[in-house]
């Protein structure tokens, strides 16, 4: 346990969240409405409401699964839930612990899809996750760290989010491979890449539905979140690349989270047409960009870090979004990574040293 660093787990946010929102838009906080038990919806029988929309819908088009609010049913059979929701610390802890992990960094679960287009409503919504954790996290003795969640339709205000992050414990500032109708290339999202370089905080594309367009075609019981939700990193890594904005911002990291690692070669392959060879271009653009990519463990990991280089690979439980008895829920979840990991004789030891320790710690800014 000592070092390791679980690159990617999530908070299935609480009630409790929302007391922070500010008090001129507390009338509009998200709540809670439930459906009878006959509905389409099933068990996933309890929604948050937000903007006269319910999240999660899991049914249709722009549906999603999640595991937030815990008061669904089939959330209610978990005997963790005050772990994944984070109101008892000590329980979150205990499960790092049975886990083999020392420290972990927080994403959100229900901000991995597309809420309003209210922009002071999405600030308001973000000052209250990004207090709401600052304030959990820091009682955590330094075990758990957290990503921000800037209002992107709101630059300045998303920038002063940065602020508040990195004055109050935040390692990242959360993105998704889309956001609304811009990709991550976009000069729009300058300002927050230039403060978070700053800062010293780290980009962390996450796998989420952040294009309601996109969102919109999917039917998550046909395609689950492969189109809507896996994709757009890919997206955003190919345009980053090609338009080389790495290179604006030459302090800054990139993580790309829970999206795997086997799309590298075929996001290369597609960029050749900027001559290069994508396995010599590989490790070298990984080091020059500052880009780490999250490893899952049923990937081929010997023939993807020929590409990406021992350096740039993290990988994560996934802790939150995993099944009732830890078997898989959503597609990334691997409560066992770090037993997994360490079985397979034929990774070396210091290549797992790296991916378990040294590169999510280098991921995140820590020295």
């Amino acid at each position: 346990m000592p070092g390791i660093y679980d690159a990617d787990t999530h908070i299935a946010e609480p009630s409790v969240m929302w007391d922070h929102m500010p008090s001129e838009f507390y009338s509009r906080r998200p709540v809670i409405v439930s459906v009878p038990p006959d509905t389409i919806y099933g068990t996933s029988d309890h929604m948050w409401l937000i903007d006269g929309h319910i999240y999660p819908r899991t049914a249709g088009r722009g549906s999603a699964f999640l595991v937030t609010p815990v008061e669904q049913t089939f959330v209610q059979g978990m005997p963790d839930i005050s772990a994944r929701d984070m109101t008892d610390l000590d329980s979150r802890i205990a499960e790092m612990d049975r886990l083999g992990t020392e420290t972990q960094v927080v994403f959100p679960t229900l901000f991995l899809t597309y809420l309003t287009d209210d922009a002071p409503l999405e600030v308001a919504l973000c000052k209250a996750y990004n207090r709401h954790m600052a304030e959990v996290c820091a009682k955590s003795g330094g075990r758990i760290d957290w990503t921000l969640i800037p209002p992107l339709r709101d630059i300045e205000a998303s920038v002063e989010e940065v602020k508040f992050g990195a004055a109050n414990g935040a390692v990242g500032v959360f993105f998704r491979g889309i956001e609304r109708d811009r990709t991550l290339d976009d000069p729009y999202f300058f300002p927050v890449y230039e403060e978070a370089q700053a800062k010293n905080l780290t980009i962390t594309i996450h796998q989420g539905s952040g294009s309601p367009a996109l969102n919109s075609l999917v039917d998550v019981r046909r395609s689950h979140t492969f189109t809507h939700g896996r994709i757009p990193p890919i997206v955003a890594f190919r345009n980053l690349v090609a338009n080389r904005i790495p290179e604006d911002f030459p302090n800054l990291r990139w993580g790309f989270i829970e999206a795997g690692l086997s799309w590298v070669p075929y996001a290369l392959h597609q960029l050749r047409t900027l001559g290069h060879d994508p396995v010599e271009w590989g490790p070298k653009l990984f080091d020059k960009y500052n880009m780490w990519i999250a490893y899952e463990v049923d990937e081929d990991l010997p023939y993807l870090v020929k590409y990406v280089g021992e350096d740039h690979v993290v990988t994560g439980t996934d802790f939150a979004h995993h099944g009732r008895d830890g078997t898989i829920a959503d597609p990334s979840a691997q409560l066992h990574m770090v037993e997994t990991i360490r079985s397979r004789e034929e990774y070396p030891a210091s290549l797992v040293d790296k991916m378990l320790i040294d590169n999510p710690r280098a991921l995140f800014g820590y020295s």
